[in-house]
Formats: C-alpha cells, sequence, structure tokens
C-alpha cells in the first residue's frame, strides 16, 4: 500500500510539473523566426520605351544581422544606369528597399532573385548570421508592353 501511494505522489509531481511548464515557445513551429519577410512591388504593364520602377522591401524577424544580395536576372538584356546586383546589411530594426529603373521596349520576364550570403564589410563589424536552411529565394515577374 506504501509502494502505490509513492507511485502516485511520484505521478502526480510529474503532471504538475508538465502543467506547469506548458508548452516550451521554441517546439511551437509558429514562432520559428523567418529570415526574410519580402515587399514586391512591379508593374503588370508599360507603354514601350517607359522606364518601370521595380521596388523590393525585405525586412527579417532574426535577432541577428544578414547580408543580402538581390538582383534581377533575364534571358532578354535590360537597360539601365544602375547595377542590377546590390548587397546590403538587413537588421532587424529597419526595412531595407532595393529599386531599379529600367525602360521596356518589349515584354519582358524577369527574376528577382535574394541570397544570404556571407560578404564581409557589408555589416557593422562583420557580424552576420546565414541560415542552415533558405538562403536563397526568388519569384519571376512579367511586365507586359501595351
Amino acid at each position: 500500500m506504501h509502494s502505490l501511494s509513492r507511485r502516485f505522489s511520484a505521478a502526480t509531481l510529474f503532471l504538475v510539473l508538465c502543467l506547469q511548464l506548458g508548452i516550451s515557445k521554441a517546439q511551437d513551429s509558429t514562432s520559428i523566426r523567418k529570415p526574410l519577410k519580402f515587399y514586391l512591388d512591379v508593374p503588370k504593364s508599360a507603354m514601350s520605351g517607359e522606364e518601370i520602377t521595380v521596388k523590393l522591401g525585405l525586412e527579417t524577424e532574426y535577432r541577428e544581422c544578414l547580408v543580402v544580395k538581390a538582383y534581377l536576372v533575364s534571358p532578354t538584356p535590360m537597360e539601365g544606369n544602375f547595377s542590377f546586383n546590390q548587397t546590403r546589411c538587413l537588421c532587424n530594426d529597419y526595412r531595407v528597399t532595393f529599386y531599379w529603373d529600367f525602360p521596356v521596349h518589349e515584354t519582358v520576364n524577369f527574376a528577382i532573385v535574394v541570397e544570404i550570403t556571407k560578404d564581409k564589410n557589408i555589416c557593422p563589424n562583420d557580424v552576420a548570421v546565414v541560415p542552415i536552411n533558405g538562403d536563397r529565394y526568388h519569384t519571376f515577374r512579367t511586365v507586359s508592353v501595351i
């Protein structure tokens, strides 16, 4: 009888401990921080010869900074007075915005690519992280000439 009382008391203690701890946020899949959040603004159409602006805003939920490289890739040549490759330091206290302005003379298909890299001399004191998974993102867009 005394042995049964001990088992019951240990089980009760374990149950109370589990209820007190609850579910750890580290185990909750909804609380995983996202390395990048995207805000993309691309016109769907333009007049021939019109200059368009592609705007990409990035944010991170990470506490650490990231070195992000963003660029455009197209099977057809694209004109413009800019570098299609841009690299910046992205920290969680502000959004980084990339701009590309270029004229369109015909319907153009292109990809917007974002990579999290290990480039040096971008973030202060070269302190930045690279996630184990998900260090490259891309999306495809088309701007039709009307």
